[in-house]
């Protein structure tokens, strides 16, 4: 082994280890990938994480200098094919090898900033932020998943950005105390988080509930190196939405919304099941 293969693989390393360490629901989903696309999947994931944390953990640091630092180095990497950051580095290898758009990336990193922001959300600029924060990181990951098929990529666009935007969506919900509380931010148009309904709750959930039937259509459409992990962290969201629709308004202000591991654990089991007698 090279010098140059010996730090991709640290830095691979790097990448993996984060995943594990801040997601325990996407490293199970990602182990369950074909061997040739776990390591650009946990590349994407430690690049979306490491922004997600500058604009929502790092309170004490100039968050805005250190997002535009990240973005600089993010296309320093890209060009140079190479980063001291074993993260970038991990991260351009993906987006090189296989053709990752950069202006998906760009979006993304938009997105992030405008947590930045004291933003007030209105309809058009919750579907821009869902756009950034979650279907172009979708549409990512799809780019792998296809391994260069331009015509399935084209054909399951729709269904990948509909999958990230409910997982997001679910996010926000599950998150809604710390988000608004600790951060100050309400993503959700027209709702008041300290006052937000049953009903205005319920509407929330029927957009998600129509996000996650066209994800799960391109699911089931997806090559089979790919399938059974996507369907994987689907199955992990859906049991999390099922659990935040049964919980009143008034609590989920209150408290975050979880599904233990030993949960987690049992919903991969039964989705393997359902895997290996071909159900899905």
């Amino acid at each position: 082994m090279d010098a140059k293969q010996l730090f991709d693989d640290v830095s691979q390393r790097a990448s993996q280890q984060t995943t594990q360490a801040y997601s325990t629901s996407f490293s199970l989903g990602i182990a369950c990938l074909n061997a040739n696309i776990k390591n650009p999947i946990y590349g994407i994931y430690g690049f979306v994480r490491f922004a997600d944390e500058i604009v929502d953990s790092f309170h004490d640091f100039n968050k805005k200098e250190l997002l535009e630092e990240f973005r600089q180095d993010t296309f320093k990497a890209i060009d140079r094919g190479i980063s001291l950051n074993p993260i970038l580095n991990s991260f351009q290898h993906a987006v090189n090898d296989f053709k990752i758009d950069h202006k998906l990336i760009h979006t993304f990193l938009d997105s992030m900033e405008m947590d930045l922001h004291d933003v007030k959300y209105t309809q058009a600029n919750y579907e821009k932020y869902i756009l950034g924060s979650a279907e172009v990181v979708g549409l990512m990951c799809l780019k792998i998943f296809v391994l260069g098929d331009e015509t399935l990529y084209e054909k399951l666009k729709p269904n990948a950005m509909k999958l990230g935007s409910a997982f997001q969506k679910i996010n926000f919900l599950r998150d809604v105390k710390d988000d608004f509380e600790d951060l100050g931010r309400n993503y959700f148009p027209n709702v008041n988080i300290a006052n937000m309904t049953n009903e205005e709750k319920a509407e929330i959930e029927a957009d998600i509930k129509a996000d996650f039937e066209a994800g799960y259509e391109g699911i089931l459409q997806l090559p089979k190196r790919a399938r059974f992990g996507v369907y994987l962290a689907y199955v992990y969201y859906f049991g999390l939405f099922k659990k935040i629709q049964n919980t009143p308004s008034s609590q989920i202000k209150k408290e975050r919304i979880r599904i233990p591991n030993f949960g987690k654990y049992g919903l991969f089991v039964s989705s393997y099941v359902r895997h290996n007698i071909g159900i899905l």
